[in-house]
């Protein structure tokens, strides 16, 4: 008959043998990603697909069993897509920082990974500027609707196809614990969004004067958009520029946009600013 000693040493001994076909999992994954790198080319742009990764961990929370908590699986994968990403190429990931403790340095070390180099920046449109000129491939900027100073948002509606563009919502998976609670933020990058059928766009829609957020709603909707967040608005006397949340994957060639601004009445110019896969919810993280 087996001891209590003899049947722990048989547990571990399988755990160890567990670890050690994961191991060699990994590093099977880690030569598969190196061929996408090669046929994807030496451009770090590429190496960046928000769509996919939240595929991948969609698809595995949709397999997953047991008493491993969904959460710590969550940031598992995170962790592994950034240091996948890694094997490709180096990334560096500007942050919105004002100050120390303000959340957003813990959003971007949770969703891009502990050891991807992170650059802290005072202002949003340093950031944007990072990202712009190659020196970063992500920027994380605070959400439009907590700004308290410049209104960012506005720097990417012109129609230059080397702007940023957002690209994710953190956190994805919920803060992780005493790290960014309450805050979220939005991800820029120079990559276009993928339709992953968990889907928000944004919109930058130039109105005329004095458009009421009720009205803005109706026209949106007669144009088969449906608004989930109208976040801001800078006002001036010709015109209003307003930023609007939409459900679903949209492009600047979506012919909604025209239809939106039939007329040019009421919208006189919409932009796609880009868009992101809806963070996972409470629902799809219990255990």
């Amino acid at each position: 008959m087996a001891t209590g000693k003899s049947s722990l040493d048989d547990l571990r001994r399988q755990i160890d043998r567990i670890d050690n076909a994961l191991h060699d999992l990994l590093m099977e994954r880690a030569s598969v990603v190196e061929q996408v790198g090669d046929v994807k080319g030496k451009d770090k742009l590429t190496m960046l697909s928000p769509g996919r990764e939240a595929e991948i961990i969609r698809r595995l929370l949709s397999r997953h069993r047991g008493r491993f908590p969904r959460t710590t699986l969550v940031r598992l994968w995170r962790e592994l897509i950034s240091g996948m990403v890694a094997v490709q190429a180096p990334m560096t990931v500007a942050v919105f920082m004002p100050d120390r403790g303000t959340g957003y340095l813990e959003l971007a070390r949770d969703h891009y990974g502990t050891t991807t180099t992170m650059t802290p920046w005072r202002s949003p449109g340093q950031v944007i500027h990072a990202v712009a000129d190659g020196s970063a491939q992500i920027g994380i900027l605070p959400m439009p609707d907590r700004e308290e100073g410049e209104s960012w948002w506005i720097s990417l509606t012109g129609d230059s196809a080397a702007l940023p563009r957002i690209v994710a919502r953190l956190p994805f998976s919920g803060p992780g614990q005493g790290r960014g609670d309450g805050i979220e933020a939005l991800a820029v990058g120079l990559v276009n969004p993928v339709a992953t059928g968990y889907d928000r766009s944004w919109l930058a829609i130039e109105t005329a004067p004095d458009v009421s957020r009720a009205r803005l709603r109706t026209v949106l909707g007669a144009a088969g958009i449906e608004p989930t967040q109208l976040s801001a608005t800078q006002r001036s006397d010709d015109s209003w520029l307003q930023l609007v949340e939409i459900a679903g994957h949209m492009t600047n060639d979506d012919g909604r946009l025209a239809r939106l601004m039939e007329g040019r009445q009421t919208v006189l110019r919409a932009v796609v600013l880009g868009g992101y896969p809806v963070p996972l919810s409470t629902e799809e993280l219990s255990e």
